[in-house]
């Protein structure tokens, strides 16, 4: 009877421990929904927010690897690999980051949005316009290989 009570108390203990630890974090390589990119999610410099950066892309023929639709003129010279695309994910509870900014190379707009890592072990990321309505939403997956150079390079 000792041993199972023994055994009872760890249990509950592990549980505890367990119940009091932070979701997991979207921190690492993720293959976009398309698979034609690869983005790395860190914390941004200074807290607790996530930001992310492209660490490599499928670049579609007679395209380059420049910002050529940034609004602003004096960016549309960078490259776009190794760009920090997404900045200011908060943590909002387990495995939801809200607040976040995502700029968007094709078209060269910054949109709200939101993380949320799914039970699976995917991603969803949504971006969104002034309303989560209206938006649309990606689901990226783990990237645990290599990674490719990026184009251009």
């Amino acid at each position: 009877m000792a041993t199972f009570i023994k055994l009872f108390v760890a249990l509950c203990a592990i549980a505890l421990l367990a119940a009091t630890q932070p979701g997991a974090s979207p921190e690492g390589r993720w293959l976009t929904e398309k698979k034609n990119g690869i983005v790395e999610i860190f914390r941004c410099s200074g807290g607790d927010a996530l930001c992310g950066r492209l660490l490599w892309f499928r670049l579609k023929p007679g395209d380059a690897n420049l910002d050529v639709n940034n609004p602003d003129s004096k960016q549309r010279n960078r490259p776009l690999c190794g760009l920090v695309f997404m900045t200011g994910f908060k943590p909002a509870d387990p495995n939801n980051w809200e607040d976040g900014r995502v700029y968007n190379s094709d078209d060269g707009n910054t949109y709200h949005a939101t993380m949320r890592l799914q039970p699976d072990g995917t991603l969803r990321l949504h971006g969104y316009i002034v309303v989560t309505l209206i938006g649309a939403s990606e689901i990226w997956t783990r990237h645990t290989g290599p990674v490719p150079a990026c184009p251009g390079r």
